[in-house]
């Protein structure tokens, strides 16, 4: 009886011990995988909007990441940009605003033994673009599909934080209706920022 006791003690404690090692090795295994980036932006427009002659904007992104492979992840986002412009109503000159969200596939491969990595993104948005007169909304095109291609480096500090200089290229086309006349217009924009990162 008492072996039969000790056996029992012997298996539970042997299950105990593998379930720990599978959990602290898996949970190591996994650290770094997730990270979180905030990326303000210059954005220089690369046509017009319709009829507007857009000015260099501003703006920002929020996305969260994970990576599945050893280099290769996915990631989503949100971010809003700014676009004043030369185009008038009443004269008033009109501002125009792109916000909703980004999505797609990121490859991040160090460069040697260096603490530079090199970084291509490439994916999709639902975005959406607001004209604004002053304070107030005068139209609005509803969320559409785009996309975006980007490159850049990342420095590392540590394990945990980067800075991720990139240039990316986007493009979004949605219809407005401005003084009750609906057009097509597209979004082309060049965009260089500066991403802060953190990984857990």
């Amino acid at each position: 009886m008492k072996r039969n006791v000790r056996t029992s003690n012997n298996l539970t404690m042997s299950i105990l011990l593998v379930t720990m090692i599978l959990f602290f090795s898996n949970n190591s295994y996994s650290q770094g995988r997730w990270s979180i980036e905030l990326r303000p932006d210059v954005n220089f427009p690369t046509k017009e909007l319709g009829k507007a002659n857009l000015e260099t904007g501003f703006g920002g992104e929020a996305t969260i990441a994970y990576r599945f492979l050893q280099h290769l992840g996915v990631y989503a986002g949100w971010s809003w940009n700014h676009f004043g412009s030369d185009h008038q109503i009443n004269g008033v000159n009109l501002d125009y605003e792109e916000t909703g969200y980004t999505y797609g596939l990121q490859f991040i491969h160090p460069i040697g033994n260096s603490k530079f990595d090199f970084l291509l993104r490439a994916g999709g948005l639902a975005n959406h673009i607001e004209v604004e007169q002053g304070d107030e909304i005068i139209s609005d095109s509803g969320h559409g599909f785009g996309w975006q291609v980007e490159g850049g480096i990342a420095f590392r500090f540590g394990e945990k934080f980067s800075l991720m200089p990139s240039i990316r290229y986007r493009t979004l086309s949605r219809e407005l209706t401005l003084e009750s006349v609906k057009s097509s217009v597209d979004l082309n924009y060049l965009s260089a920022g500066l991403g802060i990162v953190f990984k857990f």
